[in-house]
């Protein structure tokens, strides 16, 4: 069985912590570095219901890609809803350790794994790593997929292969448009927009975007469509993607690791209700 401090090294060496933003919060947050390490929980998010997902079953480290303290904190305070995530994981012998941007960036990352599971081929990276001399690393990527669809098929198949979510999957865009260039980011991607056009992709899939900069980006000439599907759908992926990462290294060293992946939708919109167009209401001046 090996010690968290080895398995810490590995995950290091698969996502390390210099490709993360300046900004971000990575590493390990609570864990005895001398503690034995056997079953391992990926997830999105460090929230209590996934703190309870792995005390239940059985874990000794957690591995999320969002930070729990992404800007800091004086108190970890049981009252606290973050700090009962820590005194959760303490009591419990569980450690916690946290990969974002730097598994954003990493080969293979985020985008890879969502590139996957909407069985798109990558070609490239969509923001390349300026320091990576083999040219993989780095923001989003550029794919293809096996052959051309429109904007409709490839809508409905995002909601097919990515995990459901109260949003579902929402497009701006002809929807006959055929694509045959896609780029993909995991994750909140509408700071792209500049990349994406000068990559001259057919349509960018991403999350969380704004009404204006979406607005803006789809009324220059030979915009690309864009997709925009839920944050936490483009990234759950990963999850998958980083266990079978693990589980390789596992078995190079001989450690036995079983891992798991969260089944737990964290994805903070619980509901959904679709418009109707044909509707209209009297007591109302807004357009339906």
């Amino acid at each position: 069985m090996p010690r968290l401090s080895e398995v810490l090294t590995a995950l290091d060496a698969l996502w390390p912590r210099s490709l993360a933003e300046q900004w971000d919060a990575v590493g390990t947050v609570c864990g005895d570095p001398d503690a034995g390490i056997s079953r391992v929980l990926f997830a999105v998010d460090p929230v209590q219901e996934v703190a309870d997902e792995a005390i239940r079953t059985g874990a000794d480290l957690l591995v999320t890609h969002h930070p729990l303290y992404l800007r800091g904190t004086t108190t970890v305070a049981a009252d606290t809803f973050k700090g009962r995530v820590v005194h959760s994981l303490i009591k419990n012998d569980v450690a916690l350790h946290v990969a974002h941007t730097n598994a954003d960036r990493a080969d293979p990352g985020v985008s890879d794994a969502l590139a996957g599971a909407l069985g798109l081929r990558v070609v490239g990276p969509l923001v390349p790593d300026p320091e990576d001399p083999h040219g993989r690393r780095g923001l989003g990527r550029i794919c293809e997929p096996a052959h051309p669809m429109t904007l409709a098929e490839f809508t409905a198949l995002a909601a097919e292969r990515l995990p459901a979510t109260a949003q579902g999957i929402r497009a701006t865009g002809d929807p006959e448009a055929l694509l045959a260039r896609i780029a993909v980011s995991g994750g909140s991607g509408d700071s792209l927009f500049d990349d994406v056009r000068a990559a001259g992709v057919d349509a960018f899939l991403t999350a969380d975007l704004r009404h204006h900069p979406a607005s803006e980006a789809a009324q220059r000439p030979g915009a690309p469509a864009l997709i925009d599907a839920a944050h936490w759908a483009t990234e759950w992926p990963w999850c998958e993607l980083a266990a079978t990462q693990l589980d390789a290294v596992s078995e190079r060293h001989g450690w036995g690791l079983r891992t798991f992946v969260s089944a737990t939708v964290t994805d903070p919109w619980t509901a959904h209700a679709a418009s109707a167009p044909s509707v209209t209401h009297e007591s109302s001046g807004a357009p339906n």
